[in-house]
């Protein structure tokens, strides 16, 4: 059974730092590309950061760029992201996510979710 389980969210004050942990397992994803989403409440649910499954390119949404960094273990099966500077817009549940296809990932189709943690940033 595959499974994508996050770690790591909590409520920080705005201006300081969280760190997220997804471990995937039921199966191989070295070859996957990896993913974070997030949802706030009362709006869909968007793109917040990637990686290939070399983890040697990563993207992020314009609104992270120099804030967030996603990252890989070497074992492949794990993602992280490190999340600093937070702001309250950043409230939300975090999702990881995985898929064979990145272009499937980016655009929130991925075939594997995990349940999500949730981020909470005081002002």
């Amino acid at each position: 059974q595959v499974q994508l389980v996050e770690s790591g969210g909590g409520l920080v004050q705005a201006g300081g730092s969280l760190s997220l942990s997804c471990a995937a397992s039921g199966r191989t994803f070295s070859s996957y590309a990896m993913g974070w989403f997030r949802q706030a409440p009362g709006k869909e649910r968007e793109f917040v950061a990637a990686i290939t499954w070399t983890g040697g390119t990563t993207y992020n949404a314009d609104s992270v760029k120099g804030r967030f960094a996603i990252s890989r273990g070497n074992a492949k099966n794990t993602v992280y992201l490190q999340m600093n500077s937070l702001k309250p817009e950043d409230t939300a549940v975090y999702y990881c996510a995985a898929d064979e296809l990145l272009s499937k990932l980016r655009v929130g189709k991925s075939t594997y979710w995990g349940q999500g943690t949730q981020v909470t940033v005081s002002s």
